[in-house]
């Protein structure tokens, strides 16, 4: 099964990062927010990626072009440039990395997508969000319900360090990543491949009218994670993740 990972928005909320490089290339512990995510359906046992590329995707493709080769041992010979490589990457993902367009919307990147998907099921996610999203559950949730679509419902994250009070005594404080109010679209989606065809043009935006007629039409469910889950969209949110992962405590890890 294939899983889409969108990843061509300029992201300008953080623009701290992205004036030179894509979203999703900002780095957390050293690797792009992109392998985060991948890793987090690889150990799932789901490894047959589409990137969907826009802003500055030339960075993308270069990553995964070069990666086999950052990851192996190799001995060049410069007289023929012949590479023999002695070690060779343990990383066994297939990644499909395609130019859907600079400015080309969510659902637009999606149908620009289809000819590479075989008509099948397939996920979707954003390129600047990480939970520790059981993707087995997620699929078997949505092959229960037998509709068109599963978002997977997730909780807000906190804006600002939680107090617990008494009187002007502060019994507790938290800097929880998310809040206990509401239910939001985390991403992590699962679609039958009949979802293609809401996507009308360029211009459609996934979390419009696709989604929205997909709801009235009954067949889009929510599968709710009540863990750990947060996108990436400002320098603070970016801290957040990186002290996380510095510290050994990133909930997304696989095996954390």
């Amino acid at each position: 099964m294939h899983v889409i990972i969108l990843a061509g928005g300029r992201g300008t909320r953080l623009a701290e990062e992205t004036e030179s490089r894509p979203k999703p290339m900002v780095e957390i512990g050293g690797h792009p927010m992109l392998w985060h995510i991948m890793n987090i359906y690889a150990h799932h046992g789901f490894n047959d990626f589409l990137v969907a590329c826009g802003y500055k995707g030339g960075m993308i493709k270069d990553y995964f072009r070069g990666h086999f080769y950052d990851e192996s041992d190799y001995f060049v010979d410069l007289s023929s440039g012949a590479i023999d490589v002695v070690n060779p990457s343990r990383v066994d993902w297939r990644v499909g990395v395609i130019d859907t367009g600079l400015d080309t919307q969510t659902g637009g990147r999606l149908g620009r997508l289809a000819p590479y998907l075989g008509g099948e099921r397939f996920m979707v996610t954003y390129g600047d969000g990480v939970g520790d999203i059981d993707i087995t559950r997620l699929l078997e949730f949505h092959e229960s319900h037998g509709g068109m679509a599963t978002v997977t419902a997730v909780r807000p994250p906190a804006r600002f360090g939680g107090l617990a009070l008494d009187g002007s005594s502060v019994q507790r404080f938290s800097e929880k990543p998310q809040t206990d109010a509401g239910w939001i679209n985390g991403g992590f989606f699962v679609f039958e491949p009949e979802v293609l065809e809401l996507m009308d043009d360029d211009a459609t935006i996934l979390e419009r009218e696709p989604l929205e007629e997909l709801a009235e039409r009954g067949e889009l469910h929510a599968f709710r994670h009540e863990g750990f889950w947060q996108p990436m969209d400002t320098l603070r949110e970016k801290r957040l993740l990186e002290r996380l992962w510095s510290e050994g405590t990133a909930p997304w890890k696989p095996g954390s």
